[in-house]
């Protein structure tokens, strides 16, 4: 959990210094230059494809169960490793600030979890892969339009069905998850395309646990199951559009 936090937030400095550096670069800028593509956003709809990279994360909510032998697991996140995400986007004109997008997504990626036992400091890894069809329905608020740069921000809903769901692991995790989602980004307008980089947080709502494990067959693997309340899974997504 300490782990997340901080790279939360190392990339929201990050992302917050980048989007303070450009905003002062357009304040500073003393001439306007030949806008790009100046008409594409009034477009009724308009369309184009992604690809970026994301970390996966679980919150653990843990409650301190023993079985008879004493035993007590504990649930952390030791490390991540970036995925991989590809998808459309469709985008459709509200206002002169507001747009509703949507788009169909694909992520590959992984979770990795370290099982520790407080009475013999034994631990246990275990690797999860997902790969995540998910449809993020989003709003973007998008400033006002300088040369050929126009910063914005976005939040929505992102309904999320997991692939990979494998059974007689330590945990086993639901297939469906909803994520709500917010971010910060930038139109960048070139001659022939419009090119969009975009950070955003992403949590899940739902337990995500599944505790009713039918599917064991050693029954000494319950205990880790047991000893979770609940888990929400968290990700940050980092996109580049092409429009």
């Amino acid at each position: 959990m300490n782990n997340y936090i901080q790279l939360h937030n190392r990339i929201l400095k990050g992302a917050l210094l980048c989007l303070v550096s450009m905003s002062s670069l357009l304040v500073s800028a003393q001439t306007r230059k030949v806008m790009f593509r100046p008409y594409i956003d009034q477009r009724r709809f308009h369309y184009g494809f992604l690809i970026g990279t994301h970390m996966q994360d679980l919150e653990i909510k843990q409650n301190g169960y023993k079985d008879e032998n004493g035993n007590q697991w504990f649930v952390e996140v030791p490390n991540y490793e970036p995925g991989f995400s590809v998808g459309i986007l469709g985008e459709m004109y509200l206002t002169k600030h507001l747009s509703l997008r949507l788009i169909p997504t694909m992520h590959f990626g992984t979770k990795n979890l370290t099982f520790r036992n407080e009475l013999n400091a034994k631990k246990q890894y275990m690797s999860m892969k997902s790969t995540y069809i998910s449809l993020p329905l989003d709003l973007k608020f998008s400033a006002e339009r300088f040369n050929n740069y126009r910063p914005y921000m976005m939040a929505g809903v992102n309904p999320t069905l997991d692939l990979t769901i494998k059974r007689q692991k330590e945990l086993l995790l639901k297939s469906f998850d909803c994520y709500l989602e917010a971010g910060l980004g930038c139109d960048f307008y070139a001659p022939w395309f419009k090119f969009i980089p975009e950070i955003k947080f992403c949590y899940g709502l739902r337990n995500i646990i599944d505790k009713d494990r039918t599917d064991i067959t050693d029954k000494d693997m319950l205990i880790f199951t047991e000893s979770v309340n609940s888990g929400r899974s968290k990700m940050i997504v980092l996109t580049l559009y092409f429009e």
